[in-house]
């Protein structure tokens, strides 16, 4: 990864979309639950086919305008625990209040300055993932920041949304999406453009993060947390890149984003360099194709489809050019082709190649009148998705002339970047007049607490518990964090082992299959009262959760007892300690007291583990040994 200074000097200029769901009882213009449903529950579908809808001013969205090249038909899986306002058969109702006071808390968190009345907006979004072709979002506060290692970033904008329906099945021209998701509330923390780095860019969005969690009071898990990321850099142009939902990805995007940009121009001025031209004419080619021995292109032919092709004067060499890690010039006007429908291109920098020939290559250039320095660009299709797709080429071409265009991309899992759609402008946004605005009195505000920032709390465990960084971190994320403090204070037992009780045995346990959901707050506490009161070693507290795990019926000390765990006293140790000592009193004596204390320790601990402190076993035998080699 290049240095910050290497980014600074490209003129990067950086911006982060945080989109997080609210962990809210209802959903925010419903009272439909929050949960996720398994689409095989669905007892009711219908469909939709949207259409752009034109603003206030008669204009209408550039980017709503290309999600009609292709007609799609949208199909929603409904549920008993959704209702007709997700149908968009119903008015909404009005701003769900619980979700607007996490939004007002984050806020407070985030230094902003809050709006006094809270005012609902539709941004058109006709892609199939709301029902009505519309978002509805509510603009909440501004003017905010945070503070980094590479200084102050602001924080622009802070809104409430209702999340979009989830895509289950694409299925050629239909598209089947589930509603349980549909309206679920999400805080969208928007920043300013201020950060410097890839690295930086991690930093703050793990900041925000760790801002929303400390709430306790948003959802968890993949998919509930998603970050866009808005990048340029000097002679660049603002991108766009949606969707990246793993936090170490974001360094990747922004500097794979910004190596795009950057050889974007130079492509640019290659392209200026030799003179290229965008020649617009669009030649049928089908009849070349006739014998054809292309699987591809028999197949659109075979549907009644054609081949259709252009020329791009002075690109020669240049399609096939590498601007992201196995994406090519070439990949960004198949993506803008792909939007017409159709599967993909061709172009000459990769021919011969898909069972297409020379001699078919070489047929096409002649009837474009292709010259030694130009690309030749063919695809087959359906002939009106054909023809679209060939205008999308033509478009994306004639933008390698200029630059880097302005543009929404989907965040790939490798780190890099596919086209998604233009950018929306100001006519995606026009009011709601179905949902009425919300006062927000600055007493309420006032009133609201703050919760102890993650951060904050783990430099506290850290310090007051003598805690080491990763316990403390792991300690102050943890939703039983009270009952770890509480366990410390009121059972006197050790930090350390606290931690790994309520949170390190339990994902081991997970590990090896076993279910943990029966371990709720007061079974935990129950188990560690049990080594507090000398009942239990503290050796056996796995071995206690997994039965308590497995047999929600048993309490704690009956959970001891049916696993065996029931303590053994001084007496009890040193009985099983003398006897196993004399049965190894060979070994003992051929070892010495030294080498052979590890291996008794393991044999002894076999028989008592779970049963007796391991402190207290370790002293029996020291003794135990020293008195044999003493005899």
């Amino acid at each position: 990864m290049p240095e910050s200074s290497d980014f600074a000097s490209l003129g990067l200029v950086c911006g982060i979309e945080i989109h997080q769901q609210l962990d809210t009882a209802a959903k925010l213009f419903c009272g439909c639950p929050t949960s996720i449903r398994d689409v095989g529950e669905s007892d009711h579908q219908f469909f939709r086919r949207l259409r752009p809808a034109r603003s206030e001013l008669g204009e209408i969205d550039r980017a709503a305008l290309e999600e009609v090249l292709v007609s799609r038909k949208f199909i929603y899986c409904s549920y008993d625990s959704t209702c007709l306002v997700e149908a968009d058969e119903e008015p909404p109702s009005e701003l769900n209040p619980e979700a607007l006071e996490i939004g007002l808390v984050v806020s407070k968190l985030l230094s902003m300055q809050i709006a006094d009345e809270v005012h609902t907006m539709r941004k058109i979004v006709i892609d199939g993932s709301n029902t009505s072709g519309f978002q509805r979002t509510a603009y909440i506060a501004s003017h905010g920041g945070i503070e980094t290692s590479s200084g102050r970033v602001g924080i622009d904008t802070i809104c409430l949304e209702e999340e979009a329906a989830r895509i289950v099945e694409v299925r050629g021209d239909e598209v089947v999406y589930s509603l349980d998701r549909l309206g679920i509330p999400l805080v969208e923390i928007c920043t300013s453009p201020d950060i410097v780095s890839p690295s930086h860019a991690r930093e703050v969005a793990r900041r925000l993060g760790m801002i929303l969690r400390s709430t306790g009071r948003v959802k968890r898990g993949l998919g509930t947390i998603r970050q866009d990321v808005n990048v340029s850099i000097r002679d660049g142009a603002r991108v766009e890149i949606k969707g990246v939902q793993e936090l170490n990805l974001i360094e990747t995007i922004v500097a794979v984003e910004a190596r795009r940009q950057q050889l974007l121009l130079e492509i640019k001025d290659e392209l200026k360099g030799r003179g290229a031209r965008v020649h617009r004419r669009v030649a049928d080619v089908t009849e070349i194709f006739a014998g054809t021995g292309s699987k591809v292109i028999k197949a659109a032919l075979k549907r009644g489809g054609a081949v259709l092709a252009v020329r791009l004067g002075g690109f020669a060499g240049l399609l096939g050019k590498e601007i992201q890690p196995g994406r090519r010039l070439g990949s960004e006007l198949s993506d803008r082709a792909k939007r017409a429908g159709v599967g993909g291109i061709f172009h000459s920098d990769e021919l011969p190649a898909y069972g297409i020939t020379d001699e078919e290559v070489e047929m096409v250039r002649r009837s474009l009148e292709a010259g030694e320095g130009d690309s030749v660009v063919m695809v087959a299709a359906l002939r009106d998705r054909a023809e679209a797709a060939m205008k999308a080429v033509l478009e994306r071409a004639q933008e390698a002339l200029i630059g880097v265009p302005e543009e929404t991309r989907r965040a790939l899992p490798e780190g890099t970047s596919e086209y998604m759609r233009p950018l929306p402008g100001s006519a995606r946004m026009y009011p709601e007049t179905d949902v009425p605005p919300v006062l927000v009195a600055p007493e309420y505000v006032a009133s609201l607490d703050l919760p102890e920032l993650f951060d904050e709390r783990a430099a506290r465990f850290e310090e007051e518990y003598r805690l080491r960084r990763e316990f403390a971190t792991l300690m102050a994320e943890s939703p039983y964090f009270h009952l770890f403090e509480e366990a410390v204070r009121d059972l006197s037992l050790s930090p350390a082992l606290v931690v790994r009780t309520l949170e390190m045995i339990p994902r081991e346990l997970e590990g090896d299959g076993v279910s943990i959901s029966n371990l709720t707050e007061d079974r935990y506490l129950d188990a560690l009262s049990l080594v507090a009161g000398g009942s239990l070693a503290k050796e056996g507290i796995p071995q206690l959760l997994e039965t308590m795990a497995k047999n929600p019926e048993l309490s704690a000390a009956q959970a001891a007892k049916a696993a065996g765990l029931l303590g053994v006293d001084q007496g009890g140790v040193e009985e099983v300690v003398a006897r196993i000592v004399a049965e190894k009193e060979a070994f003992v004596r051929e070892r010495g007291e030294e080498a052979a204390l590890g291996p008794m320790m393991g044999l002894v601990m076999k028989e008592l583990r779970g049963k007796a402190d391991g402190a207290l076993v370790s002293a029996a035998l020291k003794r135990a040994i020293h008195r044999t080699l003493s005899d």
